[in-house]
């Protein structure tokens, strides 16, 4: 997860910015917005506060801001400067280093990439100084998210419109990738999220999972450049933006989408909370209500992690590297480690789900990753993070398994 600083300038754009901070957000990054006077006449800072849950920087004289000299500080603490919209005025003081305000002095103070995305009037946006200045940046690398064509704010129909909050997400995104990263073009598959057994059309047996830990881990694996195919269950929380969106419901819906994906996979994450049973015979039309008690029968789902580590096994293939969870109330430790060894997969994600700060439907959790070689405990953190940490790990055995000679990819 990174930490982005989105500056926001004084066009009627503005307001596609809230949607490029929720954007940022979703991929898992972190957001500190940066306003110029003009753009807070378009969008209140309040909007911005409310959504990155961060104060919002509008002012080089704002009370506190010197204490630490904050543009300073900030510029050490970013890891990229994003402006969108960005105006002809403030491209043409980047270019020339005019730093009047937080956001130019903050972009002289950093060293973190740079991504623009103008907006302005068609002819703005063709002059020749518009032009050299953008020429000028680029030349000292900063990358540009080019403007859209359509209806602009002054009437006109033409090249100059702030460009599609996804677009914009994207660009900072690919920016934001390690270019070392193992998982750069690989193929991963992660599962998120619950499932639900039908009981009758209208009631079902669940789990208390959000898929807020699946969602984050495909999130920054995309981040990181993988190629991910997210399957995920009936979560309430919307999902990261993946090369693929496969949606499921039930545990024999989970097994027969994960089975088809996974031989083209390099990773398997399956951090979805399966159900471990299901009605036998779901009944037709919903069952009345009576005074007596209610039986259900119940019978076991496949096991979807098992048979992946099996097929792996029988074809004594490397690949892929396979990764399973562990979330349990008692016995953690010991019942994660016997599932690591019977499953035959490469990396167990253990977790106390009876503590009320981590596991099933928060923000946060506390894991312990359990391998062959060791196990290493991650404290108490957001979910985000423990996503990098997971992560981190994962890209430690592709390097690994890279390397064996004999390791070849589906």
């Amino acid at each position: 997860m990174a930490l982005v600083a989105l500056g926001v300038t004084g066009g009627i754009g503005a307001y596609k910015a809230v949607e490029v901070c929720r954007g940022l957000q979703k991929r898992g990054h972190d957001v500190v917005v940066v306003m110029t006077r003009s753009a807070a006449r378009f969008v209140g800072p309040v909007t911005f506060e409310a959504v990155s849950g961060r104060p919002v920087v509008t002012s080089l004289w704002q009370p506190g801001a010197n204490a630490d000299i904050e543009h300073i500080a900030l510029a050490d603490t970013v890891d990229l400067l994003l402006v969108a919209p960005c105006t002809a005025n403030v491209i043409g003081k980047f270019a020339h280093g005019i730093a009047d305000d937080f956001l130019t002095s903050l972009y002289l103070a950093t060293k973190v990439p740079v991504l623009v995305a103008p907006a302005m009037n068609t002819n703005m946006l063709a002059h020749d100084a518009v032009r050299h200045n953008l020429e000028t940046l680029a030349a000292r690398g900063v990358r540009c998210v080019e403007p859209g064509e359509g209806y602009l704010a002054c009437g006109w129909i033409g090249k100059g419109r702030l460009a599609e909050p996804d677009a914009i997400v994207e660009a900072a995104v690919a920016m934001l990738a390690p270019a070392d990263s193992a998982l750069r073009g690989r193929r991963v598959l992660v599962t998120a999220g619950p499932t639900y057994e039908d009981i009758d059309p209208v009631r079902y047996v669940g789990n208390r999972s959000s898929g807020r830990m699946g969602f984050a881990i495909a999130a920054e694996a995309r981040r990181r450049g993988a190629r991910v195919t997210l399957v995920a269950g009936p979560a309430r929380l919307d999902p990261p933006v993946t090369e693929a969106l496969l949606r499921v419901r039930s545990a024999a819906d989970m097994h027969r989408v994960v089975l088809a994906a996974a031989p083209e996979a390099e990773v398997v994450i399956m951090a979805a909370a399966v159900a471990d049973y299901t009605p036998v015979a779901p009944a037709a039309g919903k069952l009345a209500k009576t005074d007596a008690p209610l039986t259900l029968t119940l019978e076991r789902t496949r096991d979807v992690l098992a048979e992946l580590g099996a097929m792996r096994s029988d074809r004594h293939g490397a690949w892929p590297v396979l990764v399973g969870f562990a979330a349990e109330t008692e016995d953690v430790l010991a019942r994660a480690r016997e599932k690591r060894t019977r499953k035959r997969v490469d990396l167990i994600v253990a977790n106390d789900v009876s503590q009320a700060d981590r596991g099933f439907d928060v923000a946060t959790n506390a894991v312990t990753l359990v391998a062959e070689d060791g196990e290493e405990s991650v404290p108490l953190q957001s979910k985000e993070r423990i996503a990098a940490v997971i992560l981190d790990r994962v890209e430690q055995l592709v390097r690994a398994r890279a390397a064996t000679p004999a390791a070849t990819t589906p």
